[in-house]
């Protein structure tokens, strides 16, 4: 069984035993989260082999866990105009949080 579902703006598909690599959250390493704007269902042993929300799928809930957090690659940002004498170099890590789905809990 999988869904998709959509966390701090961006849409992730999720599967008992996933690792995602999602936004920063403010959670600590080995908190529980519980998402519960799921987009769609699939893959279950129900009548209906897929539900598909408007826009979101009532009585879906998945339960993650946070593992870690992380930054991700430095790339640097630079912005220069010729014949002018502007050069302005800024380097940036994004920061990541790692999740594991534990389950999918539906009705």
């Amino acid at each position: 069984m999988y869904a998709l579902i959509e966390f701090k703006g961006k849409q992730y598909k999720a599967e008992k035993g996933a690792v995602l690599k999602v936004d920063r959250i403010d959670a600590e390493p080995g908190s529980a989260l519980e998402i519960d704007s799921v987009l769609l269902v699939g893959g279950g042993a129900s009548e209906t082999p897929v539900a598909v929300g408007t826009p979101y799928v009532g009585g879906y809930k998945v339960a993650a866990r946070v593992e870690a957090h992380e930054k991700g690659k430095k790339i640097i940002v630079f912005k220069y105009k010729p014949k002018k004498d502007y050069r302005r170099k800024q380097g940036h890590r994004q920061q990541y949080s790692i999740i594991r789905i534990e389950d999918i809990i539906g009705a």
